[in-house]
């Protein structure tokens, strides 16, 4: 009786997994996006830094405008690492205005760039992601004129 019991039981608790699963989707697909929503459309995805010096000017813009028909509120923006630090717009973008998210990379690293930054806001699509590229050189030195010869005397 007791294993009936312990059976029945562990049958009506993996049942209700199983319908707690399949409920999650089912409210996610009744969410209603709004027309009216903004839209962060963006001059590009990228931008390339190309082959710079190390210490070099490290801040770039992203240029992007609001093409919806409410106000855009950027939440949140966040490097995918620290030596990436975006700065973006704190009060809102209305409709068909234009404004830009700064992001500073910290250029005493050398090599390749490939980073990331995702952008939160409350857009159509909420989650944004633009990308850094370029390569960080070490910085050209002009090579040491030396002297021959003997030296002069007074």
């Amino acid at each position: 009786m007791k294993k009936v019991l312990l059976a029945f039981g562990l049958i009506a608790f993996l049942g209700a997994g199983v319908f707690a699963q399949e409920a999650k989707p089912a409210a996610a697909a009744t969410q209603v996006q709004n027309p009216n929503a903004p839209t962060m459309t963006f001059q590009s995805d990228v931008v390339d830094y190309g082959t710079i010096e190390q210490g070099a000017d490290g801040v770039r813009e992203f240029k992007f405008t609001n093409n919806g028909k409410e106000p855009l509120l950027i939440s949140n923006a966040r490097g995918s690492c620290g030596c990436t630090v975006p700065t973006w717009p704190k009060e809102p973008i209305k409709p068909g205005e234009s404004s830009v998210i700064k992001v500073k990379y910290d250029t005493k690293r050398l090599g390749a760039i490939n980073k990331s930054v995702t952008i939160t806001s409350n857009a159509a699509t909420p989650t944004k992601v633009v990308r850094i590229k370029g390569k960080i050189i070490a910085p050209q030195t002009s090579p040491v004129k030396e002297t021959t010869g003997t030296p002069v005397e007074n």
